[in-house]
């Protein structure tokens, strides 16, 4: 009797590089380990879309439709390439406009996608209406998900078995047209049982020729049993990645879980074991040089009660890292439960991933509740559209009064096709007036990332990798030729936490000697410092300067908003500890501030 044929899509290019190093490789380096992959016989590849779509403009200095063609030729005509959307998210940075929606469809189709697979992290299927008609449109395959997670002991409501069988009803009901089916975890937590019995629902519901599949990851540990059940039930596919981007944070590794199916009835994809232990060879070569952070490599028994997606949770490390408030990480973590309990069970996966984590790192920063994220509450809010189950009263409240919003239930869609900075000719208009050629790409581009897309499109993007043998830049500052960071090269003068006091740590390479010494508080550390000519004000957190909303000689009251940082994704409000005057503006739009830094004064 032959073996069951399982498709295996490698996400070692997409997946694999979000989870372990926030997306950031350059195609350079790794277009030999694509050659190599194919070379082994893989035909099924995520290559793109996601979060790997942004960052090739924010932190890259690369263009994302060059770097598709590009692998397109690399694979040849017949590889199904497949990408990641957001349902009406698509790859931007919020909901899109419909016209938005659909020029996504269009550009992916164009520069060599063959499968799109759409999701909601809300699990609302009117999110997935619009978006899969569109991927219809332009002759791709429609991938559409069922999104899932375990909730925190103790919580029910949904992401049950009869919520996803409810889920998927929805879908079918709707007449949605789709090709394939996954179920995707992103952060790795739900127990090899619920997976059993949901892709056994499925099988039921859709019938034996539908493709099902699924997708995880080992971020708990449990992606190899959950994959095994997977395939005990009747699914038709799995994603796998290639070491080092393999287990932890990411996708199993192939090699696992060939060696997990011996003496089974299951053909993953006919790979042979040798032609892909050399393909893993070319992998680890090219990506030798690049900064691997430890928690990458770890599976963490604490997620399924904070549940983080391994390809969000390296990405924030890394920004904690930038802003120096790695050592808060626990914390954070911690704090992410009672979010995810009040937030309405959104699955955490991208955009709702980030949503939890802005929120928790808030909690802790600032005080728990004390600001409400910008995205975390329009999701409590209704703005993005219905949450699995009800959020807290009191966090929808809160989030009302601090957004100046009002709970709606409006089609996300039709909120933002009234938004002039969600159309075409918005942003091709910014295009004309940055002298920018206006094609349907860079208006694309300029819309999905806002300024940033600007900013890459005049080719002064900041480049931002993690590299431990050569040039890298860190902050978001640009590298010139020749200036090296390396991280195996790390002398200078820290700050280092220890118990929560402050260090500054000198590190000298060979056998110098490391000179430690308290940190003084000093006037600028302080929440509200005083100075002779009036209070200063100290920025909450490391971050940039995102916007100025006051000027000088201007008259403010006690805790109006005075400017607002970016740091961790998020916008942090800067607000005046006492009613006044602004006397002095200290810094400038797009600033970079660290911790306690003076922003203004007030007289």
């Amino acid at each position: 009797m032959a073996k069951k044929y399982i498709d295996v899509m490698d996400t070692t290019f997409r997946d694999g590089f979000q989870s372990v190093f926030g997306g950031r490789v350059l195609m350079e380096d790794f277009f030999p380990a694509v050659e190599a992959a194919k070379d082994a016989g893989i035909t099924h590849f995520e290559f793109g879309g996601g979060a790997r779509f942004q960052s090739l403009f924010f932190y890259l200095r690369e263009n994302a439709f060059e770097m598709m063609d590009r692998f397109r030729q690399i694979v040849g005509p017949e590889a199904n390439l497949q990408t990641l959307a957001r349902g009406i998210n698509t790859v931007m940075l919020d909901t899109g406009s419909r016209e938005l929606v659909e020029m996504h469809a269009k550009m992916f189709a164009k520069h060599g996608v063959t499968t799109i697979r759409n999701f909601d992290a809300l699990n609302d299927v009117q999110n997935l209406e619009y978006s899969a008609e569109c991927i219809k449109k332009y002759g791709l395959n429609h991938e559409v998900v069922v999104t899932l997670m375990d909730l925190p002991p103790g919580c029910s409501g949904a992401h049950d078995v009869a919520f996803y069988e409810k889920t998927l009803r929805n879908i079918l009901d709707s007449g949605i047209a789709y090709d394939s089916i996954c179920f995707k975890d992103a952060s790795g937590t739900s127990s090899p049982q619920k997976v059993y019995e949901t892709i056994k629902m499925a099988r039921k519901l859709v019938g034996e020729d539908a493709h099902i599949r699924l997708h995880t990851h080992e971020t708990a540990g449990v992606s190899v049993a959950c994959y095994l059940a997977a395939l005990e039930a009747g699914a038709d596919g799995i994603d796998l990645a290639a070491s080092p981007v393999s287990g932890g944070t990411s996708q199993p590794d192939i090699l696992t879980m060939l060696h997990a199916v011996k003496g089974k009835n299951y053909d993953l994809g006919g790979l042979d074991v040798e032609k892909v232990l050399k393909y893993q060879e070319v992998l680890n070569d090219c990506l030798k040089d690049y900064f691997l952070p430890p928690e990458a490599t770890q599976v963490s028994p604490l997620i399924p009660f904070s549940p983080m997606p391994g390809g969000a949770l390296t990405a924030n490390t890394q920004m904690m890292r930038d802003n120096g408030t790695l050592d808060k990480f626990p914390e954070v973590i911690k704090a992410m439960r009672e979010v995810v309990e009040k937030g309405g069970y959104g699955t955490s996966v991208t955009p709702v991933s980030q949503f939890y984590w802005q929120q928790a790192y808030a909690n802790v920063m600032f005080g728990p509740w004390k600001q409400i994220a910008p995205g975390y509450g329009k999701m409590v809010l209704g703005y993005f559209g219905k949450t699995p189950t009800a959020p807290d009263p009191e966090v929808v409240k809160l989030a009302s009064e601090k957004l100046k919003l009002e709970p709606t239930t409006e089609n996300p869609l039709d909120i933002a096709d009234r938004d002039e900075k969600k159309t075409m000719a918005y942003w091709e208009n910014r295009l004309k007036e940055e002298g920018i050629e206006t094609t349907e790409e860079n208006i694309f581009i300029a819309a999905a990332c806002d300024e940033k897309g600007i900013t890459f499109l005049k080719g002064d993007g900041p480049l931002n990798i993690r590299k431990t043998n050569a040039n890298i830049c860190e902050n978001d500052k640009v590298c010139e030729q020749g200036e090296n960071k390396a991280m195996n090269n790390a002398s200078g003068n820290y700050t280092v936490v220890v118990d929560g006091q402050k260090f500054n740590v000198t590190v000298a390479e060979g056998n110098a000697d490391i000179q430690i010494t308290p940190v003084a508080q000093t006037e600028t550390q302080t929440s509200c410092a005083s100075s002779g000519n009036g209070e200063e004000v100290p920025a909450a957190v490391n971050g940039n300067v995102w916007k100025i909303l006051v000027k000088e000689g201007e008259r403010v009251e006690k805790d109006q908003t005075i400017m607002i940082l970016e740091a961790m994704k998020m916008e942090i409000d800067i607000n005046s500890p006492v009613a006044g005057t602004i006397s002095k503006i200290l810094v400038s739009q797009n600033q970079a501030v660290d911790e306690g830094q003076p922003l203004a004064v007030i007289s």
